[in-house]
């Protein structure tokens, strides 16, 4: 009988160490990241949450599907890598229910060539890589027509596509690729549109490197992303404090000098 009573004891006991939001329980919370600035950021904010006694597990991903899917499949209770175009294609595309918790950083979307020093150096016929997941291609879509490049249909449409080119004055020929692997394709195409966190990653400085970039007024801010049914809980909401505190922005602007802006 004492044997028995110890092994319902310990199935409880396991039973409470798996509850909580994702795999997680008690004080520790997962979020997933892609590694720059997305995890840099939130090794700075690690310290401040443990003072708030929330424990942050970082976990770091190269692409943009899976921080999505493990979310939403509970494997992992957060993520941050985002922006709100993005969220909202694949909330429609996968059938998810993936929410915002906070806005936390911009990262200006830039334009980046290995054989050219200025855009006007492009020549006729230009070989262009940019996204192909619908709001980064937008988004690239929308800074070259805003440079002259190309005409858009709409030029203020976040999701436009290569079909809503309507003039392409210097015959750009275009390839859309995956945004993680835009950098390597420096060394073969004329010009690259490179989301802010992998041309980081790859070495470049936006802010001296691009031959375009958005401006400081970009509506693209990465978001802290969650689910209707751990958006509000407590140690959600004390990370999403910690990441709008004066000390993070404060590291923002120190590391990435003008390259990832404070959305707060």
């Amino acid at each position: 009988m004492k044997l028995l009573f110890a092994s319902l004891a310990l199935t409880l006991l396991l039973l409470a160490g798996c509850s909580g939001s994702g795999k997680q329980g008690g004080n520790v919370l997962t979020v997933a990241a892609t590694a720059v600035p997305h995890a840099e950021i939130l090794k700075q904010a690690k310290p401040l949450l443990a003072k708030e006694g929330v424990e942050l597990q970082v976990k770091v991903f190269a692409d943009y599907v899976q921080p999505n899917t493990q979310v939403a499949e509970k494997n992992i209770d957060l993520n941050y890598f985002q922006t709100k175009p993005y969220l909202d294609a694949f909330n429609r595309e996968r059938g998810t229910r993936l929410t915002i918790v906070t806005g936390v950083h911009i990262e200006p979307f830039g334009a980046y060539s290995r054989k050219f020093k200025s855009i006007d150096q492009l020549p006729d016929g230009a070989s262009v890589t940019l996204p192909n997941d619908p709001s980064n291609s937008g988004r690239a879509l929308l800074l070259l027509a805003k440079h002259g490049l190309i005409t858009l249909k709409d030029p203020t449409d976040e999701m436009a596509t290569l079909k809503d080119v309507t003039a392409n004055p210097k015959h750009l020929k275009f390839r859309e690729l995956e945004a993680a692997m835009l950098p390597r394709t420096l060394d073969e195409v004329d010009l690259a549109l490179i989301n802010t966190n992998y041309a980081l990653a790859a070495g470049l400085n936006p802010t001296k490197d691009a031959l375009l970039i958005e401006g400081k007024d970009s509506p693209y801010v990465n978001y802290l992303v969650g689910r209707p049914d751990n958006q509000d809980d407590p140690r959600v909401q004390k990370l999403a404090r910690v990441l709008n505190s004066p000390q993070i922005k404060a590291f923002i602007e120190q590391k990435y000098h003008g390259a990832v802006l404070p959305a707060f």
